[in-house]
């Protein structure tokens, strides 16, 4: 071990230490919001119920999560990894409590898959205007996603409220980012491109869920 090695570890510990503070934090808290949808549910109206069985329930308060606490893009996407599986534990455990047994299994391997991408996407928005255009149009292409999804193929079982809210609200962030982010035309039109193809690939694969869980 060189001189120089020991000298940037005492730096390092120092630096990995409130980075681990820091996804604590988002752990306890998403645990605290996944909870609180489970109770949420008694008093939410039915065209509100599909939020607690969503991406999108699940996408807003880690991007919120990260958004504030996150230093880094590593940090980011394994506090989006915590704040995905956080909050299904959290959102399971009340329900079980409550007398409605709910496995987590399921959510929370998609949050493991999916949620250092929405991390990493996020704390992107607060990069160059490139990495806001990617970041901003992946999470505004799963909102979309989303609601498209839930507007076709499960439109029979669900009320159509909470996917256009989805929608409403994932046009509203594309907005929101070409105005404040992404001012000139690329980057605009990267923003919108990958929103499309984030969108289509979220109904592909959400289509695909039940064969692959199937196999498992």
């Amino acid at each position: 071990m060189t001189d120089s090695t020991l000298e940037l570890a005492p730096r390092f510990r120092v630096t990995l230490a409130p980075a681990a503070a820091r996804v604590l934090l988002v752990g306890v808290v998403a645990v605290a919001l996944g909870g609180a949808t489970s109770l949420g549910q008694t008093f939410l109206p039915e065209e509100a119920a599909s939020l607690a069985n969503s991406v999108t329930g699940w996408t807003l308060p880690t991007v919120a999560l990260v958004f504030v606490t996150a230093r880094s893009s590593t940090e980011a996407a394994v506090a989006g990894a915590v704040s995905f599986v956080a909050l299904t534990v959290g959102y399971a455990v009340v329900s079980t409590l409550r007398g409605f047994p709910f496995d987590p299994t399921t959510w929370a391997v998609i949050g493991l898959l999916a949620g250092p991408v929405i991390g990493a996407a996020t704390i992107a928005l607060r990069r160059s205007r490139m990495h806001a255009a990617v970041g901003g149009g992946l999470l505004a292409g799963v909102l979309i996603g989303e609601g498209v999804y839930g507007l076709t193929a499960i439109a029979a079982t669900t009320g159509p409220v909470f996917w256009w809210a989805a929608i409403t609200v994932g046009v509203g962030l594309l907005v929101a980012v070409a105005a404040l982010r992404v001012r000139d035309l690329r980057s605009r039109l990267v923003l919108v491109s990958v929103a499309g193809l984030t969108a289509s690939l979220f109904v592909v694969a959400y289509l695909a869920l039940p064969s692959v869980f199937g196999l498992l």
